[in-house]
């Protein structure tokens, strides 16, 4: 009878798992894409008519020097490279604010500490309806796992013909199972912040490299150098390595303060079923059942 309930329960779970990573992925893989897109294309459209209009420069010419103080005409300067590495800086900015939605719906409505804590309270007085009730109105990724814990404790509470060290690790199972669901697409998104972070400061020493042998080309002329020219490949270096270190810097940050968000939740994540498992073990010690 266990074989026969063990063979008509355990398929659900893994085709509920596929079809919801399928989806989740295929959603985060589109924005993804559409969001590196819709960055690089509207950097390149401000690059061009905001930071290179005529009127910024000097002689109505962006061929020419910025006019005095117009330091999106002196950014400008910086070249080819500049745009992609305003696109860099956009789609840091653009994952970042996804990741942090993200990160605060999983979190659900209220504090995560005095959800936990909630939770523990209904556990010690043996309340799990309370609890699952306090999971409901908490929603969001953890209390969905700490539901789905809960909601296992209850029906190895009822069976009858299982051991209780089996009927822990049945519990046990369940939230890890509910935690690979849940917990992965609070990650999505993260390596490319990360990658960023690595990528915009060499992008940042490539424009640096062009912008040298521009100022190289101009000192090597016969005659009297081209001051124009060696101005503007000395502010080519500069600009691009000015905004290649801060976009990594900026990038490094958002994945460090994310990552610590997402080990707050597992942290929150394991208290909570530890605590289940716990007062599951100590309210059943003396009713296990045998197989």
């Amino acid at each position: 009878m266990e074989q026969k309930n063990a063979m008509n329960t355990s398929p659900r779970p893994a085709a509920k798992a596929a079809t919801t990573d399928a989806k989740s992925s295929g959603g985060a893989s589109l924005f993804s894409v559409l969001a590196i897109i819709i960055a690089f294309i509207v950097s390149v459209l401000i690059f061009k008519f905001v930071f290179g209009d005529p009127s910024r420069f000097q002689g109505g010419n962006n061929e020419n020097n910025p006019n005095p103080g117009d330091y999106l005409a002196i950014v400008y300067k910086g070249g080819a490279v500049v745009p992609v590495l305003m696109s860099m800086l956009l789609m840091v900015i653009i994952f970042s604010i996804e990741r942090m939605l993200t990160i605060s719906k999983a979190k659900g409505t209220k504090s995560i500490e005095a959800f936990v804590r909630t939770v523990r309270q209904k556990l010690n007085t043996n309340d799990i309806n309370g609890a699952i009730a306090a999971c409901d109105q908490q929603r969001g990724s953890v209390a969905n796992v700490v539901k789905s814990g809960l909601l296992k404790y209850q029906e190895m509470s009822a069976e009858r013909t299982m051991a209780t060290d089996q009927k822990v690790m049945a519990i046990q199972k369940e939230i890890e199972e509910s935690t690979a669901l849940e917990l992965p697409m609070l990650e999505k998104n993260l390596v490319i912040i990360s990658t960023l972070a690595s990528i915009a400061t060499l992008v940042g020493l490539l424009g640096t490299v062009f912008g040298m042998i521009n100022a190289f080309a101009a000192l090597a002329q016969a005659g009297s150098p081209d001051a124009v020219k060696l101005a503007n490949g000395i502010s080519e270096a500069l600009i691009n390595t000015a905004l290649g270190i801060g976009t990594s810097a900026l990038a490094i940050v958002a994945y460090n303060y994310f990552t610590s968000k997402i080990d707050e939740l597992t942290y929150s994540i394991d208290e909570a079923g530890f605590s289940i498992i716990q007062t599951f073990g100590a309210q059943h010690a003396h009713t296990g059942g045998h197989a």
